[in-house]
């Protein structure tokens, strides 16, 4: 079994999760791409090895052009390679191949970022994928079921305005330093030394 976390938000849930399924664990670096003027909200997602899915319902909608995409997609294809480089290192990827796969975040509003982690996830053979975050839309839950083997979470909003941090004592995002730490404390601690 192998947990990946979709960082930043998503560490600290996986990290736990794999500590107590005493399973292997990594990142799947993801990214939403922001719409313009709006960059909270996102038409879509990026993940490290490429794979990038677009909510085409939303681009149709906002009336964005190929151009328009490519742009925005080319920052935060920039900002990923730059995430990985910084959390990986020249570390290969953990194999998945003909295993269960948790993906995790800390939450799923739209769901749109965990399904480029997916896609991209199921390029790699693994044998399920589960989606697992500690809140989620009732949206994105019924659009991951569509891709996911399983959905887990912990609670499913059913409000207009879904957001991930109204589910949260205390809420913030992880800076990369902290993400990096973190990386490192699994590492010291479960592989093998040489």
């Amino acid at each position: 079994m192998v947990v990946l976390a979709i960082p930043n938000g998503g560490v600290l849930v996986a990290l736990e999760a794999a500590k107590a399924l005493k399973a292997n664990f990594d990142l799947v670096v993801c990214r939403k791409i922001p719409i313009p003027l709006s960059p909270e909200a996102g038409f879509g997602a990026i993940a490290d090895d490429g794979t990038i899915f677009l909510n085409e319902e939303l681009v149709k909608r906002i009336g964005l052009s190929r151009q328009q995409i490519d742009y925005e997609a080319g920052k935060v294809r920039t900002e990923i390679k730059k995430r990985s480089l910084l959390y990986r290192g020249d570390r290969p990827l953990v194999s998945i191949s003909g295993k269960t796969v948790i993906v995790i975040d800390d939450g799923l509003a739209s769901g749109v970022t965990m399904m480029a982690a997916v896609e991209s996830v199921r390029h790699r053979h693994p044998k399920e994928i589960v989606v697992a975050a500690p809140c989620a839309s009732a949206v994105a839950v019924k659009q991951l079921e569509k891709v996911a083997d399983r959905v887990v979470t912990g609670t499913t909003g059913f409000m207009p305005a879904f957001a991930v941090a109204d589910f949260y004592r205390q809420w913030y995002d992880l800076s990369d330093d902290e993400v990096v730490k973190y990386l490192n404390q699994w590492r010291t601690r479960h592989l093998p030394q040489k």
